[in-house]
């Protein structure tokens, strides 16, 4: 911004800059300062500069720069002399200037420098012009080593990936090999527990045949210390079965017959023993009953049809329930956005658990209930009522990915209902050997008491 006093004519001395002079600016009038510096006497510098009389240009230009440029802009008679200088070393230059006509092909801020020393008239706008340049220079210098830059790091990038993929590809031969070498141990050690194991039936069957061996001899000894025994006893048996024999046809019955009705009282009485043990209830069931069929005044054609229940009736959720150890998993939030969507999820979880709990005490299932923790402002103050388990999913995991944790944690066989309207839900724990139903299924469920 230009500002002139009024009624003096506009040759640039009273135009005030009203900014801060660009930095490269800067540089090149305390250059031309120190360069101009060393063709002045003591008696015509500044007071404040006349210590760095005997430096050279460099050093002056280094610890005088802010002084000299505080004198020139101060110092209109400091200034006068320095733009004398100027003159006799760039008389081009500020010819040019003078006659309001900069030179196209200069550097911006060298014109601007010598605009600010010779204060021409619109060397306010020189110097504005040049630091604007000077910052679209920058900025375009800053844009290029931006683009050098990515372009490094898309090499750098480049060079990774193939680093990676080479060391992905040298990791993957390295464990191909080890899973060969792996499975060569494996056989191998299964071929030294097998020749264990042979080695182990043979002294077993050594010792079987040893012990054999050593039972027979000892059984041959006592066979025939006991022959004589034996044969005495024999002796005296027959005697006493002739005996029993003429006793038996006297009394009109046989030795066989005798034995095979001991048999029969015995078996009989281990019968009727083992009944009282039981506590066997009298039969009551006849195999003809067991035969599925309509009897007269019981049940209709339409009765049996009824028996296939539909996929969205309640009934078909109690017949579930009423399996040993049924387990229910419910979808928290799909039930209640499914059946009373408008209320606050608050007061959504206070009813759908109330009525899961009282579920649960009319059935005896085992009953969990999962909310997406995803939809918490902060930690829940909540008191699951009796016969329900509550979860929340934790950051990061879907409630639908906690059913399925769920339903992969229970044993194979074991009964899992799943209530969520979710196609996917439905189609992944049905995978997993769980029954899906309908969020609307349990409402009616609810309804119907």
């Amino acid at each position: 911004m230009v500002e002139t006093t009024g009624g003096e004519p506009d040759d640039g001395a009273a135009e005030v800059l009203d900014r801060p002079l660009p930095d490269g600016v800067r540089r090149r009038v305390v250059q031309i300062v120190s360069d101009g510096f060393g063709g002045l006497t003591i008696g015509e510098l500044p007071t404040q500069l006349r210590q760095f009389a005997r430096f050279a240009p460099n050093r002056r230009a280094k610890f005088a720069g802010n002084a000299m440029a505080s004198a020139l802009e101060t110092d209109p008679l400091f200034r006068q002399r320095i733009a004398e200088k100027l003159r006799e070393a760039q008389s081009e230059l500020t010819g040019a200037l003078d006659s309001g006509a900069p030179p196209p092909a200069a550097d911006p801020l060298d014109v601007a420098a010598a605009a600010y020393v010779l204060r021409p008239a619109g060397w306010v706008k020189l110097v504005a012009a040049a630091g604007e340049e000077a910052l679209r220079a920058d900025a375009e210098r800053a844009d290029e080593e931006s683009r050098a830059e990515l372009e490094r790091l898309r090499q750098e990038l480049a060079e990774a990936r193939g680093h990676t993929k080479a060391e992905t590809e040298r990791l993957r031969t390295e464990l191909e090999s080890a899973k060969k070498e792996a499975e060569s141990l494996h056989r191998k050690l299964r071929g030294a527990l097998s020749d264990v194991k042979r080695g182990e039936a043979a002294v077993r069957k050594l010792q079987a045949e040893t012990d054999t061996a050593r039972a027979e001899g000892q059984a041959q000894l006592s066979a025939a210390e006991s022959e004589a025994r034996r044969l005495k006893a024999r002796l005296g048996e027959a005697e006493a079965a002739l005996e029993a024999t003429r006793r038996a046809a006297r009394e009109g019955r046989s030795v066989e017959d005798m034995r095979v009705r001991l048999l029969l009282d015995t078996v009989l009485e281990a019968t009727q023993g083992l009944r009282r043990e039981l506590a066997l209830p009298p039969v009551s069931v006849r195999p003809a009953e067991t035969v599925d069929a309509v009897e007269p005044g019981r049940m209709t054609p339409k009765d049996i049809a009824a028996r296939a229940l539909s996929e969205n009736d309640p009934a078909i959720l109690d017949q579930l329930l009423a399996l040993p150890q049924a387990h229910l998993v419910v979808d928290g939030y799909n039930v209640t956005k499914t059946g009373y969507p408008q209320m606050p999820l608050e007061k959504q979880r206070l009813r759908l658990l109330g009525q899961l709990s009282q579920l649960a005490a009319q059935t005896g299932a085992e009953v969990t209930c999962v909310f997406d923790g995803a939809e918490l402002a902060a930690p829940v103050l909540l008191a699951p009522p009796r016969g329900v388990r509550v979860l929340f999913s934790k950051p990061g995991v879907t409630a639908d990915e906690l059913i399925r944790q769920l339903v992969r944690a229970e044993p194979p066989g074991r009964p899992v209902i799943v209530v969520s309207t979710d196609r996917e839900v439905a189609d992944g724990i049905a995978k997993a050997g769980a029954r899906p139903v309908a969020s609307v299924v349990l409402l009616k469920r609810f309804s119907h008491g």
